[in-house]
């Protein structure tokens, strides 16, 4: 243990009973008091003598009026072994110096305590070591929950009852999006014979009138030019006699076009699931009833085909509006919880959900090998009707499950928001187009800031000569 450090400029020096005392009591009494009694002895220079027997006289002082004149040194007083740096000189002491009524045990501590210390000064004394401690010292500051853990116990007191609040504020909002809940199913009953009117259009059922099926879009006069044009054509065909053009029933696959354009549904599609969508004909949504717990459902009509019995293919998504006990601050609204799907009744030879492979197997005693036919899982839009069940008693799902499961709520609650709403807009492309136009006008704004940025560094470069000029954008790209 370091005891304590003197520093010395010049002039006459006391006895060295007084430097002995005063050393045996910093190696005794530890840093404070070894300090403290280091500090009461006015050393100025010294000669190398033992601290322990008289100066010999030809180490005395010369009795002359000029006083020598000594380079400043520092005492170090420890309890294992004291240095007396003189000059350039180093004069180091034996561990008995100061070991006079002072215990082993004492000074065995002494010692290893002095070892840390003189190992934490090493450390300190690395510039890296001390950059890192001021890094995380600034970001420990800057945290709101440092702040917070050194505000008054009256504060904190405080903030819990606003956090109190907080939870009250938060089932409020959950009985909120409850009754709005109940005006979706309200206006769904709205929508719905507009939704039966479009069935019948797209399926041919029944013919628009006139009226119905007049359009007025921006380009108004450019198409009246085009259909201007269109006629005098169609009046050049009649009169060569071509045959007519076709009119076919409806609106052909108008849900499977949909499918194909927008990409989170056409990654689900497969080849052999094609002709099987063609045969969709309308998409509902079906809201719980009042009094049942939050949930919607699915219907996916089908016209009589090939490949299942199924009128009616149901997907049900159950949902929650409640804050979760153990976090109740990250409440944000209802949220989709589980999902149940529905049987499909395939015929013989039609189900795509599976495929049926062939395996040789060969017999460990007599050597014959035989080959069996073997049905493995497939990948098929159909198994949005077979869904994974979410986690409960515990039980955790991993993560390629979560990443499904969470896909599969974000498409039920796509169709629900958006395709279903909307559908003749994902039929002609203008709501994909509306979507991408947002997203290219949030990358410009992007695009604008960095430009913003460039700008003032091409200020500071004006006012700065001698920085360096930002490198070329193709440069950049390297």
């Amino acid at each position: 243990m370091r005891g304590g450090v003197v520093a010395g400029h010049g002039g006459a020096a006391p006895g060295a009973s007084e430097a002995a005392a005063a050393a045996t009591a910093a190696a005794a009494g530890g840093v404070r008091s070894g300090r403290e009694a280091l500090g009461r002895v006015d050393i100025t220079w010294c000669q190398e003598w033992d601290l322990k027997e008289p100066a010999p006289e030809e180490q005395r002082l010369p009795e002359s009026s000029e006083v020598p004149t000594f380079k400043p040194f520092v005492l170090f007083a420890s309890a294992s072994r004291h240095n007396f740096q003189f000059g350039d000189q180093n004069i180091q002491m034996a561990d008995n110096s100061f070991s006079d009524g002072v215990p082993s045990d004492a000074l065995e501590a002494a010692k290893n305590a002095s070892n840390a210390e003189k190992l934490t000064d090493q450390v300190m004394q690395n510039p890296q070591v001390l950059a890192a401690l001021q890094e995380r010292l600034d970001n420990v500051s800057h945290t709101p929950s440092s702040y917070i853990e050194t505000l008054p116990k009256a504060v904190k007191r405080r903030i819990n009852a606003l956090k109190q609040l907080q939870v009250r504020c938060a089932h409020i909002e959950a009985k909120f999006y409850e009754e709005v809940h109940d005006l979706e199913r309200k206006y769904a009953a709205l929508y719905q014979p507009l939704f039966d009117k479009r069935r019948e259009f797209i399926t041919g059922d029944v013919e628009p009138t006139d009226a119905e099926s007049e359009w007025h879009s921006e380009n108004e006069e450019e198409e009246k030019l085009a259909g201007d044009v269109k006629n005098k054509v169609v009046i050049a065909e009649k009169e060569a006699a071509t045959p007519e053009e076709p009119n076919p029933k409806g609106i052909p696959e108008f849900w499977f076009t949909i499918f194909r354009n927008v990409d989170m549904l056409s990654e689900l599609v497969q080849e052999y699931d094609e002709p099987i969508l063609k045969h969709l004909q309308d998409i509902k949504v079906k809201f719980s009833d009042p009094g049942q717990p939050m949930s919607f459902v699915l219907e996916f009509h089908f016209e009589p085909n090939d490949y299942f019995t199924n009128p009616v293919l149901t997907k049900t998504y159950k949902m929650k509006s409640e804050p979760d006990k153990a976090d109740p601050f990250s409440f944000e609204g209802p949220e989709i919880v589980d999902c149940d799907g529905c049987a499909i009744d395939w015929k013989k030879g039609k189900n795509v959900t599976v495929k049926t492979i062939k395996k040789k197997q060969k017999h460990k005693g007599r050597g014959t090998v035989r080959t069996i036919t073997k049905q493995v899982p497939n990948d098929s839009f159909f198994n949005f009707f077979s869904p994974l069940k979410a986690s409960g008693d515990g039980e955790s799902l991993d993560e390629d499950s979560e990443f499904t499961l969470a896909s599969d709520f974000e498409i039920g609650h796509f169709f629900r928001e958006r395709i279903v709403p909307r559908a003749v807009l994902y039929f002609t492309g203008e709501a994909i187009e509306d979507d991408d136009n947002f997203e290219e006008g949030e990358e410009g704004e992007e695009e604008e800031l960095e430009g913003d940025e460039e700008g003032e560094d091409e200020d500071d470069a004006d006012i700065n000569p001698k920085k360096e000029p930002s490198q070329p954008s193709e440069c950049k790209q390297q």
